[in-house]
């Protein structure tokens, strides 16, 4: 066992059986580096990563090439998902280097930390165009002693590269923003998507196909305030061929992260707690919109997987399940037509049927199940018996390997997405999961200073006290570990909101607000009003960065623009939407023209072309009312209810509290005559909408 088996991360743990010398990212090995004066290597990679697994198997257990890496280099491992920071700085610089990047990311550094050369998957036979591991570790080797001085220019030349490249198509901070925030420049932004979506298979591009969640959720809005017909077509369509397709885990609900083809069949079968709550969130504002029972049926499907196979049982939830089983990509989930009929017996017949499946399969001669229709009234309950005897089936098999970390900002997205399933669907079992999650996220990850919340929390405790990862905070059950980045802080504010918008409860808000000025004073690069990725105190990296763009989760700068401008209507704090609408502003061009990878930042020029409306309803019962509203998609709103008088916050000011629910739509802190029924406030919002800005 090398040093990783000191660690708490799955995927560290993982590689603690090695041959290869593996150290943790910290102080330790950057001074074995420094002091022996030899080149870093630095593998980066995650516990559902199935091309991690292939090189791991290749590369680090082959004693030989362990051997090689032991004489001539430091070697770190580190897990993208604890240390997202390390991963961007580096994967940054492989991008610059190839024009391409992925896991596992390995890159090679000077004793100093700064990459000079890196890549991806290397074989361990040179094939395809690729030179074998052993050829790069050699050449590198060679490299460093011949020609160290290209070496360090080349990593100052990417380490200053690295610093400046997340201010792509930013123009600093611009004044007057709200001119852009104009009709016109939707519809550009819409144009724009729409032309890189597909029309028949649903999605956008060209396999790999991924959700591209924040893009359909760009549809949904833009449908509902031009009313336009092909946005919401396209939507639809997306989520459909999802749903009915192989991404999708048609008999333990849940979807993989990505297809590997153009019709959602086979897909990259790893599960991420991060792409579930996104799908989750997209998927109830599509039944908000459209009512329909294939929407429903998935978002509970979904949960249900969620809930079974990703939470902790104390309300914690999981970052993923591997792709691989017994050695094979995917063998958990496809099946052998005859393995079928043995356990359904004459039923088979049909769910074959419903389901494709055929003697010699749809992928690598097995099934993947896709679902092509809707089951008729009398379909269905066989179907449904059928789904659960085979589910209980597939139990039985080995398992995928569960990564058991709960991450703070991921935690963060699952907790809104089950804000918005109970805003969707009125089950209020979503709701407690939401109060107990955020219960669990302040009990773990809350601490003071630098780390006044973690990043990371694991159940495997270490006893043999803090590694070379800096201070843990500890408890009976685990560790909590890292200090929390601003995707972190981001999503944590953005749920906080979402639960006070549940449950009523103001005091969310208040702690969404400290929240907020820990996270403004700590993060803010104030040339711009945007936010670098780490913390000023944060000492253990080579640069800070900033994220701008929308990837397979929000960046903390688009999520922190959204918050600042509801968090300003809330507290009355027009310095924060000035600055929302700052950022947004700043990053006009890339949003317009590649809105696909600017998604959120998209969706966030409609809610500032648009009046946000300020929503307020009061009543000594508010429960069924407020559950009420929440039923209805209001893509952009300011929303809180009170069942007393309250003077703390300025919407709720000297708003009266009867024993009947009163619902106020306000702007600016000027309400209309209250009205007391929800369908009342859909009408008079719908009105003034029709005449915003």
């Amino acid at each position: 066992m090398n040093r990783l088996a000191r660690e708490t991360s799955p995927y560290l743990l993982q590689h603690a059986h090695n041959p290869v010398d593996w150290y943790p990212w910290g102080e330790e090995a950057l001074q074995k580096a420094r002091k022996e004066d030899k080149p870093i290597l630095v593998s980066i990679g995650y516990a559902a990563c199935h091309w991690c697994h292939v090189m791991e198997r290749e590369s680090f257990e082959h004693s030989e090439t362990a051997a090689f890496m032991n004489e001539h280099f430091v070697n770190i491992k580190i897990d993208r998902e604890e240390r997202p920071d390390l991963d961007h700085i580096y994967m940054e610089a492989v991008q610059a280097i190839t024009g391409s990047g992925g896991w596992p990311l390995n890159v090679f550094l000077t004793p100093e930390a700064k990459p000079f050369y890196g890549g991806t998957y290397f074989p361990p036979r040179a094939i395809y165009n690729r030179p074998s591991w052993m050829d790069v570790l050699t050449a590198i080797v060679g490299s460093f002693r011949d020609k160290r001085e290209d070496i360090e220019h080349q990593a100052q030349n990417l380490t200053e590269h690295v610093a400046t490249a997340g201010s792509f198509g930013v123009d600093g901070q611009v004044k007057g923003g709200v001119n852009i925030f104009q009709r016109e420049t939707l519809k550009q932004i819409y144009d724009n998507l729409m032309g890189m979506a597909d029309r028949r298979e649903g999605g956008f591009g060209r396999a790999p196909k991924f959700p591209q969640t924040f893009s359909i959720q760009f549809l949904l809005h833009y449908y509902y305030f031009s009313k336009e017909q092909a946005a919401l077509d396209q939507a639809l369509l997306s989520l459909e061929k999802m749903i009915r397709g192989g991404i999708y885990d048609q008999l333990g609900g849940g979807f993989a992260r990505y297809s590997t083809d153009d019709k959602w069949l086979a897909p990259h079968f790893e599960k991420m707690l991060y792409d579930n709550a996104l799908l989750v969130i997209v998927l109830s504002e599509a039944y908000q919109l459209t009512r329909k029972e294939l929407f429903r049926d998935t978002i509970v499907q979904t949960m249900d997987f969620i809930n079974r196979e990703l939470s902790d049982g104390e309300g914690g939830f999981y970052s993923a399940l591997d792709a691989d089983s017994e050695g094979e990509e995917g063998r958990y989930y496809v099946w052998d037509k005859g393995e079928i009929e043995a356990v359904l017996g004459e039923e088979a017949v049909l769910f074959n049927e419903f389901y494709g499946v055929t003697p010699g399969g749809n992928w690598e001669g097995k099934n993947i199940l896709v679902r092509p229709r809707d089951p008729s009234e009398e379909e269905r309950p066989r179907l449904e018996k059928a789904r659960q005897l085979l589910l209980k089936h597939r139990w039985l098999r080995p398992r995928p390997a569960l990564d058991d970390k709960v991450l703070l900002g991921w935690n963060a997205l699952m907790n809104i997405a089950c804000c918005k399933a109970y805003g969707a669907l009125g089950v209020e079992e979503y709701r407690d999961w939401a109060v107990r999650n955020m219960d669990v996220v302040f009990r773990r990850l809350k601490g003071e200073g630098l780390y006044f919340f973690y990043h990371s929390f694991n159940f495997r405790a270490n006893d043999d006290g803090p590694s070379d990862n800096g201070p843990v905070a500890r408890s009976e059950t685990g560790q909590a570990k890292f200090p929390a980045f601003l995707d972190d802080y981001a999503g944590l504010i953005a749920a906080l909101i979402q639960l006070q918008e549940v449950t009523g409860d103001a005091e969310y808000l208040l702690k969404a607000k400290e929240v907020m000025e820990f996270t403004l004073e700590g993060f803010s690069e104030k040339d711009t009003g945007f936010f670098f990725f780490t913390h000023k105190d944060q000492q253990d990296i080579i640069v800070r960065k900033k994220e701008i763009y929308d990837g397979a989760t929000p960046s903390g700068n688009s999520l922190m623009a959204f918050n600042l401008a509801y968090m300003a209507i809330l507290f009355n704090r027009p310095e924060w939407e000035e600055r929302a609408a700052g950022m947004a502003a700043a990053v006009s061009r890339p949003v317009v023209l590649y809105p696909g990878s600017f998604g959120i930042w998209a969706t966030l020029y409609q809610a500032l072309t648009y009046i946000i409306p300020e929503i307020v309803l009061t009543g000594r019962q508010p429960e069924n009312a407020r559950k009420e509203l929440l039923q209805e998609l209001i893509p952009y709103r300011a929303f809180q209810s009170a069942s007393e008088k309250t003077t703390q916050f300025p919407l709720l000011s000297d708003k009266p509290v009867e024993d009947f629910p009163l619902i106020f739509l306000c702007k600016n802190y000027a309400c209309q005559l209250p009205v007391n029924e929800v369908t009342k406030l859909l009408r008079l919002l719908e009105n003034v909408q029709k005449f915003g800005s």
